[in-house]
Order: C-alpha cells, then structure tokens, then sequence
C-alpha cells in the first residue's frame, strides 16, 4: 500500500508540473492563443461537449467499437488460435501468414478499405476488428505451441482423450499468450480505431479531433487526445493488466 501511494504522489507532482509549465509556456510564449491554449482553455472545452452533450456519445461510440472487437478478438480469435495450434504441421504454415497479417496493421490498409467498404460505420470496424483479431490469434497459436510435449505425452500414457489434453494442458498452458495477445490486440486496435474515426468521419473520439481542426479548436483537440489516452491507461491498468498478471501467476508455470 506504501509502494501504491508513493507511485501515485509521484504522478500527481509530474501532473501539476507539466500543467503549470504548459500556463506558464501559453501565458508567456509569443504564439497565437489557438497554437497553444491554456489548461483553462482545455477546461472550457470539456465542460461545454458536456453541457451540449457531444462528448459522452464521442466516448461512448468509440469504447462500443473496441469493446466489440475485444469481444470478436476472444469468441473467434482465441478459438482459431487453439485450432491452429493444435497440429504443428497446421502451426509451422499459419505462423508467416499470421505474422505477415499482424504486421500489416490496420491503419495500413484503410485506403483499401475505404475504398471496399465506403466512409461509414463498416469500414472503422473492419479495420479495428483486423488489427485486434490477428495478434489474438498469433498469440493464442504461440501459446499452444509453447506447452512442453511432455505434459502432453503425460497424460496420453494415462490413457487421456484428445479434448482432455487440450481442456487440462493445452488451453491452460496457453492462457498468458492469450492475455497478451488480447492486451496487445486491444492497443493496436485502440490506435486503428482513432485514425479509422479520423478519416471516415463517424462520431467518435477521432472524429471530434478532426473536426476540430478544421475550425482549429485547438483546446477540443488537446482535449481529445488527453480523453483517449487517458480512457486507454483505465483500461490498460485497471483491466487488462491485472487480468494478465492474474493468468501468469495461476497458469504462467510452463517452460519450454
């Protein structure tokens, strides 16, 4: 408990200080006010989308959207993964093609997408729901992989079926890559999901950062930026964090 609020103040002090040298820089530089608003400029900005209440549905569209591929990462990719990663033969093919598919992020192919899909709801989700599945999936894959052949072996001298070897060893063996994988799917896809927002222009975090620089509402994009990044240190901290530390300490004990 020590330790936690010692972490805390120490953030706290790093907060008020960057705050007070970006009044003092704003006050004193000589920049036009929309180059470089002040913290109270960022203020105003967010207590009026919340009295208009604009930012609640940016919020609430742009967490539907991740939470829904977060949902599609876990009920397909993580069962795709094990399916792939149950023969070796099956693994050895998929993993450049996996690793070929997360390497070229969503992001990337947006143009493409834009120009399949169209400048609507469909596309930000195609793009954010490529960029979450493919780590699940590649990461799910490395994690059955991973599992010693000896466990394996184990129980089938014990006379053990094959879903009993995947439901006892395999799945658990496997659980830390599939934490990771969906953490680091979910912060990929956090990312895609701004810029998708950002160029198709449908409600959400992206989209009020870009519509607010065409009218340079510099304090609306400043806002924006510190929403979403906040928004992801919640998630990230309080969430998907403990969630994988938790499944490491339980089922983190395989070696290779």
């Amino acid at each position: 408990m020590e330790r936690h609020w010692e972490i805390v103040s120490t953030w706290v002090l790093i907060l008020a200080a960057t705050i007070a040298a970006w009044s003092l820089g704003a006050a004193t530089l000589p920049v036009p006010d929309y180059f470089l608003p002040p913290p109270s400029a960022v203020l105003s900005a967010f207590v009026e989308l919340i009295a208009k209440g604009m930012l609640p549905i940016f919020v609430a569209e742009s967490l539907r959207r991740i939470v829904l591929a977060a949902l599609l990462g876990l009920f397909v990719g993580v069962p795709i993964g094990l399916l792939l990663g149950v023969s070796r033969v099956t693994a050895d093919f998929a993993y450049p093609v996996l690793n070929f598919f997360q390497s070229v992020s969503g992001i990337a192919w947006l143009p493409l997408m834009l120009i399949w899909f169209g400048f609507g709801e469909r596309t930000i989700l195609v793009a954010v729901n490529y960029t979450v599945l493919f780590p699940v999936i590649f990461n799910a894959l490395l994690g059955i992989r991973s599992v010693p052949q000896i466990y394996v072996n184990a129980l089938r001298t014990l006379g053990a079926s094959r879903w009993r070897i995947v439901r006892d060893v395999l799945l658990p063996g496997a659980l830390p890559n599939i934490a990771m994988g969906v953490r680091l799917g979910l912060a990929y896809g956090w990312r895609a999901l701004i810029a998708a927002e950002m160029l198709v222009g449908a409600n959400g975090l992206g989209f009020m950062i870009f519509n607010a620089q065409t009218f340079h509402l510099t304090a609306r994009i400043m806002l924006g930026m510190g929403i979403i990044g906040a928004l992801w240190v919640v998630l990230d901290y309080f969430l998907l964090r403990p969630l994988e530390e938790a499944t490491i300490a339980r089922w983190g004990m395989v070696q290779r």
